[in-house]
């Protein structure tokens, strides 16, 4: 069967009468006739039944009519899928972002992005608070944990890139004071800690929820030091002076355990909840430069960069201790 004989099936059905149906196509009535009758012949059935005053569909009719409206809807939207790719994607996204994954992995991305769609503009707005992306404007957002509560039955969530939060200190550190051989030893050592305004309200920021690598299992220790922040760059800044052992994410801390100025300890265990997610509020249908955008960071962040960086170093000795 053509399209054009779906299309004559359904406006058959639509108007009850042959002569209907040739106006609405735009055909002389007998050539509605002569079509009918011949695609009836090559189905081997009776598509409609004919009477003085009505022609209705057959059972079989039925289902062929049912049918064609599926078929010229997938029509329809190839058409415009395709008609879609191959005008020039343009008009602005506006987006949001937290300040250091924005600034160190997002930042490169859109350039890359936009570079390769010129007629693409693109408003990036660095944050730690969560905008409410519906009411304010925003297209989307690039966040390092899942929504939860009411927010997250509003918007969809994809990820785009698996991350964790892990132990580091430097070498210097490791030198005086030694590495923790167990989590308990954890309490032992002078703990940097993190107090960012984005973590979830009631969190305690001296409790580090962790998960032991090979079987999941959790493990929460309580950790202790005399410096904290709410500034992840300034605790990160301390952990590379050696003032002590520090849980922060891979994405983060990369260029440091690549060049040596940071060590991972306690390789077995890390924090899973950092994952890098896209937000977005629904919309029934996403612009092509949406689509395109998300595509682009999903190639850009696959495989997690900031892993690759540093899978091929080694953690530091189990149970160093200080130099002499």
């Amino acid at each position: 069967m053509q399209r054009s004989d779906l299309e004559l099936v359904l406006a058959v059905r639509e108007h009850g009468s042959l002569s209907a149906a040739a106006l609405s196509l735009d055909v002389a009535p007998p050539v509605v006739t002569k079509r009918l009758a011949a695609l009836e012949a090559r189905l081997g059935q009776r598509l409609f039944q004919r009477t003085t005053r009505r022609v209705s569909p057959t059972a079989e009719g039925e289902t062929v009519c049912e049918r064609a409206l599926v078929l010229l809807r997938g029509f329809t939207e190839l058409e415009a899928e395709l008609q879609e790719r191959k005008a020039e994607p343009t008009g602005l996204i506006r987006l949001a972002a937290t300040l250091g994954f924005g600034r160190l992995w997002l930042g490169p991305a859109l350039a890359s992005f936009q570079e390769r769609y010129p007629r693409i503009e693109i408003q990036l707005q660095l944050t730690e608070q969560l905008p409410d992306l519906a009411a304010e404007g925003f297209d989307g957002a690039v966040w390092l944990w899942q929504v939860e509560g009411r927010q997250a039955a509003q918007w969809v969530s994809r990820r785009l890139a698996r991350n964790q939060r892990v132990q580091v200190a430097s070498p210097r550190y490791i030198r005086q004071h030694g590495i923790p051989a167990s989590l308990d030893e954890l309490q032992n050592h002078a703990c940097l800690i993190v107090r960012e305004n984005g973590s979830a309200s009631g969190q305690r920021f001296d409790v580090w929820p962790l998960q032991k690598e090979r079987d999941k299992t959790p493990a929460r220790v309580r950790v202790h030091g005399p410096l904290s922040s709410n500034s992840g760059e300034l605790v990160r800044d301390w952990c590379v002076a050696g003032r002590g052992i520090m849980l922060r994410s891979l994405w983060d801390i990369a260029p440091q355990l690549a060049s040596g100025d940071l060590v991972h300890v306690l390789p077995a265990y890390a924090m899973p909840d950092a994952d890098i997610h896209w937000l977005a509020p629904y919309r029934a249908d996403s612009p092509q430069r949406i689509r395109l955008l998300i595509d682009h960071l999903l190639a850009q962040f696959q495989g997690a960069p900031w892993k690759t960086r540093t899978q091929s170093l080694r953690a530091a000795p189990r149970g160093s201790r200080p130099a002499p």
